[in-house]
């Protein structure tokens, strides 16, 4: 076979590159071999193209990152970063000839301090692990996002990713304190704090929760810790409709109950998560609301609670006894998506935020575009905060289903602006936003984060074609 000037020249290209990378990298970071490069070409969303990468890299030290950036910008080559790659937005994408530079090696807990109450952490740390490893001291790290088990705290800080916590303990922007970050040119910068308070300067280390990648690469993170709380208790509410269940929160959010988690379950999703776990949840009900406390006297507060739920027009409410029945509950929640996805096959999750005032004017809205566009729709939400995940469920070998699928994605999207919300609560802009990005901040938003960009990354090279 008789190869291409063009070709050649590539060829020729990834040859120098991967000889400058192994300069500074341990030849087993370095991975060129087709096939296993193309595993890390896309992570989980639907509908977003990604590019072959040219080289994978895995670092262990920030040294070894800073490597990579100053070579990355001396050959002006296209850098990725990346995590457990759980994302559902694009934004760990690959770009065609980039460098993939996932951060799953960088996985030490470098400190955890009970009395200043924060962790020192790489990038790699999966969520799940750090939060048993500060649970063995008595203490707590809130966010939890669906994919806990797998996702990385890098991860987490990219997307400013939330969980069903969120309702009470907020979102993993609320715990960042402080950051070790590797900039394009491969500086590396030190942002924020180590104490409980702090003003200076600008707040960088905001900045870059939620940047997607695209202003540097965190290597270091300084988290904010709480302490453990009492276990928490579940009810579970059921509505014969999403306008009852959600006129319930707005009781509860009212009338100034504090839960742990506040999340809404539609008929459809219900019923995906009985015909996968065979878990008797009651699909007669329309809604299904699922209510925690994790107070002293958490009995007390669900039957607040309940009465609040009752009053909205619930069918049954059943309180849980235990931490094993609560338990029981939430694992229900958490099947949600799996469920949804086992509908058709694939699915495309949506993150829509809403004012909690017009929670049900969302799913009411919902429901008339799966019914436009014959697709199955089922809508998990925390309710507390008002973010939704609107899941269409399609057959992606079905040409007509999946543009469907896409026009319906889009209509929830516009839906969520005309409500007052935005395009994503917490699973970030990436590919599959971009333009309702632009659509939601305006041409001077859109200006002034191009700036900023600008102002960090010069020649474009850290995750292009991502937010804009």
């Amino acid at each position: 076979m008789i190869m291409s000037r063009t070709e050649a020249a590539l060829d020729q290209a990834r040859g120098d590159l991967t000889e400058r990378l192994l300069a500074g990298l341990p030849a087993e970071a370095v991975l060129t071999d087709p096939d296993i490069t193309a595993s890390y070409a896309n992570d989980m969303a639907s509908f977003c193209p990604a590019g072959a990468p040219a080289v994978v890299v895995l670092p262990r030290t920030a040294e070894e990152v800073q490597h990579v950036m100053r070579t990355a910008t001396e050959l002006r080559v296209p850098v990725v970063p990346q995590g457990a790659r759980t994302g559902l937005s694009g934004g760990a994408n690959a770009s065609e000839g980039c460098i993939v530079l996932s951060l799953t090696k960088m996985d030490r807990i470098l400190e955890i301090n009970p009395v200043d109450r924060i962790a020192v952490v790489e990038p790699g740390v999966i969520n799940a692990t750090l939060s048993r490893a500060v649970g063995e001291l008595g203490l707590y790290y809130p966010p939890d996002p669906s994919s806990w088990e797998m996702c990385t705290i890098g991860g987490n800080i990219g997307t400013a990713s939330g969980g069903l916590c969120c309702v009470k303990y907020g979102v993993t922007a609320e715990y960042v304190l402080g950051l070790d970050v590797v900039l394009a040119d491969g500086r590396l910068m030190t942002t924020g704090r180590r104490t409980a308070k702090g003003v200076a300067g600008y707040d960088l280390t905001r900045l870059f929760v939620g940047s997607e990648g695209s202003l540097g690469i965190v290597v270091r993170a300084v988290l904010a810790l709480k302490p453990q709380p009492p276990r928490q208790l579940v009810l579970a509410a059921e509505f014969a409709t999403a306008a009852a269940a959600c006129d319930a929160v707005c009781r509860i959010m009212e009338g100034g109950h504090v839960p742990s988690l506040l999340e809404l379950m539609d008929r459809t999703t219900v019923k995906a998560v009985n015909d996968i776990a065979n878990m008797g949840l009651p699909e007669t009900t329309e809604a299904l609301l699922l209510a925690a406390f994790d107070t002293p006297d958490p009995t007390a507060d669900l039957a607040a609670v309940g009465a609040l739920c009752e009053a909205a027009g619930a069918t049954q409410v059943v309180p849980a006894d235990d931490a094993a029945e609560s338990e029981l509950l939430l694992q229900a929640r958490r099947l949600s998506l799996t469920a949804l996805e086992a509908v058709r096959g694939v699915t495309m999750i949506d993150d829509v935020c809403v004012p909690r005032s017009r929670l049900a004017d969302l799913i009411e809205g919902v429901e008339r575009i799966a019914d436009k566009h014959q697709l199955t729709i089922g809508v998990v939400a925390h309710a507390g905060d008002g973010n939704t995940h609107p899941t269409v469920c399609f057959d992606a070998t079905d040409a007509d289903e999946s543009r469907r699928a896409r026009e319906s994605f889009d209509e929830i999207m516009a839906l969520g602006l005309e409500l007052g919300g935005t395009i994503t609560g917490e699973h970030g802009v990436g590919v599959l936003k971009k333009e309702w990005l632009a659509r939601e901040i305006g041409p001077v938003g859109v200006e002034m984060q191009r700036g900023i960009k600008q102002v960090f990354d010069p020649l474009g090279i850290l995750n292009p074609g991502k937010l804009f």
